[in-house]
């Protein structure tokens, strides 16, 4: 095969990437979004212990009822995900929900660290936690999109 094929079919394969690559991203946040959110007021979700502990200290509400909320506005950020239109309102909802998100590293390292090992060795729930920097930008990159015209 020559070197002009080979560029012909990676101009392909790149253009067809850069077509389906954000709306692929956007469906997959609303899908871990919704699907994810939902667990939490229905009551099994694997992450509602450390949730619990997480917003036992705020005002307002007692944890139980912030589970729900908290579940309800990751499935606001799915339904939002799954429109270029909406994309907007999406992100800003996310950017709230993500300050929460991160707050166990600091207020339940005993939980997301291994013992001894802060801040370099965290737990499974310290890497379900981080994996989230992957999710911000994510989103950076549909956002640097929500100008566009479809």
């Amino acid at each position: 095969m020559s070197n002009r094929a080979l560029d012909r079919i990676d101009r392909h394969i790149a253009s067809t990437m850069q077509r389906i690559g954000i709306p692929a991203l956007r469906y997959s946040l609303a899908v871990i979004f919704i699907w994810f959110g939902i667990l939490k007021p229905l009551g099994i979700s694997p992450a509602e212990d450390l949730l619990l502990k997480t917003v036992d200290w705020l005002p307002l509400f007692n944890p139980s009822t912030w589970l729900h909320i908290i579940g309800w506005w990751e499935v606001a950020i799915g339904i939002t995900f799954l429109s270029q239109k909406t994309v907007r309102i999406a992100i800003a909802l996310l950017a709230l929900q993500m300050v929460g998100t991160f707050m166990p590293l600091v207020i339940l390292s005993n939980i997301t660290f291994q013992p001894g090992r802060i801040p370099y060795a965290p737990t499974l729930e310290g890497q379900y936690i981080i994996k989230n920097l992957l999710i911000i930008s994510a989103a950076l990159a549909i956002g640097g999109t929500a100008r566009r015209i479809n």
